[in-house]
C-alpha cells in the first residue's frame, strides 16, 4: 500500500511537471492541490478548536473538582464530549493526514530526475543545503540556506499566532519556547534533506499562515459565537432529590 502511494505521488508529480515544464513549480502546484483537498477537514478542525476554547473553562473546573478521582474525572469529561459532540482529537486530523504525504514526498523527491530544478532559483531540487554548500560554496548555497531559515520561521509562526488566541501566562510562554525549539529542529532537519522537500513544506506552511490570518480566525470567531449562544440557551439541568415521606404512625386501637 505504501509503495503504491509513493508510486502514485511520483506519477502525479511527474505529470504536473510535464504539463508546466518545471519540477519546482510542479511541487508548488501539488501542494496547492493537497491543501485545497484538505480544506473541508481544516474547517472541521477549526470548529473543533473553537469548541475546545469555549468548553475549556468547564473542562478545567472538572479537572480541579475531581483531581483525586481520575475515573470520575474522565466520566464527566466524556459526558461533555458526548453532550456537545466534541472530539478532542478533531483539531489534529488535517495534520495527521498531511504527515503520510510529507514522508512520501521525502521519498519521491530523493529520486527526482537529475537536473530537476525550480527555474533558475533552485538549480538542483535533489540537493541539500549541506551538499550544495560543500560543493559550490556560499555563492551557490545562499538560496538553499534562505529556504532553510524560512523553514524554521514558518514552523514557529503558526505557534506564535495560536498564542494570541490563548490565555496569557505560563502556558503561553511554554508554547513560545516549544515553538523556538521546534523551529531549530526543523532547520536542522532541512539542512540535510533535498530542498524539494523544504520547498513543499514552506509552500504548505505559507498557505496555512495566510489561511489562518485571513480565513481561519474569522471562522473560529463565528463558531465560538455560535457555541457560546448554544450554551447560553441550553436548558439548565438541576438534580432534584425527592425526599421520601416517613410513614405515618398508626393510631393505637
Amino acid at each position: 500500500m505504501w509503495e503504491w502511494f509513493i508510486g502514485f505521488l511520483t506519477q502525479v508529480l511527474a505529470g504536473i511537471a510535464g504539463f508546466c515544464g518545471d519540477w519546482g513549480l510542479a511541487i508548488i502546484l501539488l501542494t496547492f492541490i493537497i491543501r485545497i483537498l484538505l480544506t473541508p477537514l481544516t474547517i472541521k478542525s477549526t470548529r473543533s478548536s473553537a469548541q475546545m476554547q469555549v468548553l475549556q473553562p468547564r473542562m478545567m473546573e472538572i479537572q480541579e473538582r475531581y483531581a483525586d478521582d481520575p475515573v470520575r474525572q474522565q466520566e464527566e469529561l466524556r459526558k461533555i464530549y458526548s453532550e456537545h459532540k466534541f472530539n478532542p482529537l478533531g483539531g489534529c486530523l488535517p495534520l495527521f493526514l498531511q504527515m503520510p504525504v510529507f514522508f512520501a514526498l521525502f521519498t519521491v523527491l530523493k529520486n527526482v530526475p537529475s537536473g530537476a530544478h525550480f527555474y533558475n532559483i533552485l538549480p538542483a531540487l535533489d540537493g541539500s543545503c549541506a551538499g550544495v554548500l560543500a560543493s559550490g560554496g556560499i555563492g551557490a548555497a545562499w538560496v538553499y540556506i534562505l529556504l532553510d531559515v524560512l523553514f524554521g520561521a514558518l514552523t514557529f509562526l503558526p505557534m506564535y499566532l495560536n498564542t494570541r488566541n490563548s490565555a496569557a501566562g505560563q502556558q503561553q510562554s511554554q508554547t513560545l519556547v516549544m515553538g523556538v525549539v521546534m523551529a531549530g529542529m526543523m532547520m536542522w532537519f532541512g539542512w540535510t534533506v533535498p530542498v524539494g522537500v523544504v520547498l513543499y513544506y514552506n509552500t504548505s506552511a505559507a498557505w496555512g499562515v495566510i489561511q489562518q490570518l485571513f480565513i481561519t480566525n474569522r471562522i473560529m470567531e463565528k463558531f465560538k459565537k455560535e457555541e457560546e449562544e448554544r450554551l447560553a440557551n441550553a436548558p439548565v439541568q438541576v438534580n432534584v432529590v425527592r425526599k421520601e415521606k416517613a410513614p405515618r404512625p398508626r393510631k393505637k386501637s
